[in-house]
């Protein structure tokens, strides 16, 4: 088994000698000329966390990272790892180490060469280095591969071999730069599972940057999504989910449907939104009376052709349907705009054409979405 899973027998003395740290920004900007890359951020990453920064590109979240890795010099603010002041110091002098989009190996050295080179470069003996080498690739599922050039690796393999190579001078704080773009869809899921569990075992304080939703979704204790050089939302992945701070998470985390709906009355903390005919009982969110936003995930929406003339009930036409094995995606045109649902578990897909009657999950799936 060639997977990083066995890192849970191989917690042992040696493997980690670094307690993890934290990192923390204190209204930190970065510019380029005119041009504000990163906009009076702060945030902290508690120590043993894996907090992931998500956004479009070109909402600041690479500066960021890089910035954390001293690769970049803050223009204002201040960086803090572990308590200690880093916004003036150079990437050698902060332990921390990057994992690169490219994996950057050098093409003319073995695995075990590029593993080692760290700790030859800050002075350990060859064999020293060959050994700490040798520790990381067992870690991560490698060992019997060491002989081997990049070039004879798998995408999956090449991007353990900079996963190790990072690890082996057991930095204080690891960084993962679209680490997985380079793979197919299935080993990307896979990798990411790698990696996560890799992360908890080691008790590794790691910020990893992406543009994917799902992956973001999948590995992280927080997330801290960005938009425009600045942060729009921290939480964790079901605060983010179903508590969107505004149309922007909304829309950015998952799928979801924006529509109108009408807030008519609070009770507690509870508030009963009308969409159209239908009546529903949401988390007012600190919203007013009157119309407010909805954003509802599309597994959230219910389709049913058999009862698509009930008196009173939300109807719509399905547009469009795809089957894709586990699940069923429409396009549903209504009342109330167009529509995307998701239904799992259904064999035979409604036929476009068909008129549905439409319902909402109570309380999952649909969020009022404050200030929009």
């Amino acid at each position: 088994m060639n997977k990083m899973s066995s890192v849970h027998s191989l917690s042992r003395p040696g493997t980690s000698k670094k307690q993890a740290a934290s990192v923390q920004f204190r209204n930190v900007t970065k510019r380029y000329g005119s041009v504000t890359a990163v906009d009076n951020v702060s945030f902290t990453i508690e120590p043993g966390q894996l907090v992931t920064l998500l956004g479009p590109s070109g909402c600041g979240k690479t500066t960021t990272l890089r910035m954390i890795a001293g690769l970049e010099m803050a223009s204002e603010g201040q960086i803090l790892i572990g308590g200690r002041d880093v916004t003036n110091l150079s990437a050698a002098d902060r332990d921390v180490s990057m994992v690169f989009q490219s994996y950057a190996l050098f093409p003319h050295m073995s695995v075990l060469e590029n593993v080692a080179y760290g700790p030859s470069v800050q002075g350990a003996s060859k064999k020293d280095a060959n050994e700490m080498a040798m520790e990381k690739l067992s870690l991560i599922g490698l060992k019997g591969l060491e002989k081997r050039a990049p070039s004879e690796l798998s995408g999956g393999q090449q991007q353990r071999v900079a996963v190790a190579r990072a690890l082996v001078l057991e930095p204080q704080v690891l960084l993962f730069d679209e680490p997985l773009s380079n793979l197919d869809a299935k080993l990307r899921r896979r990798v990411r599972e790698d990696i996560r569990e890799l992360q908890q075992s080691l008790n590794l304080t790691v910020a990893y940057v992406t543009h994917d939703q799902e992956e973001a979704l999948a590995v992280s204790d927080h997330i801290i999504v960005m938009s425009n050089a600045r942060i729009a939302q921290t939480g964790t992945p079901r605060e983010l989910y179903e508590e969107p701070a505004d149309l922007f998470v909304a829309d950015f985390i998952g799928d979801a449907n924006i529509i109108s709906g009408d807030l008519v009355s609070v009770a507690g903390p509870t508030a009963q939104v009308k969409i159209g005919n239908v009546s529903l009982q949401l988390p007012h969110r600190n919203a007013g009376h009157g119309a407010v936003k909805l954003a509802v995930r599309p597994d959230a929406i219910f389709l049913d052709e058999t009862a698509a003339t009930t008196s009173g009930a939300l109807t719509g036409t399905v547009r469009k349907a795809s089957y894709l094995g586990t699940q069923v995606e429409y396009e549903v045109d209504s009342a109330i705009g167009d529509l995307f649902v998701v239904q799992y578990g259904r064999k035979e897909p409604i036929a476009p054409g068909t008129p549905v009657s439409i319902s909402f999950a109570n309380q999952r799936g649909v969020a009022i979405v404050p200030n929009a």
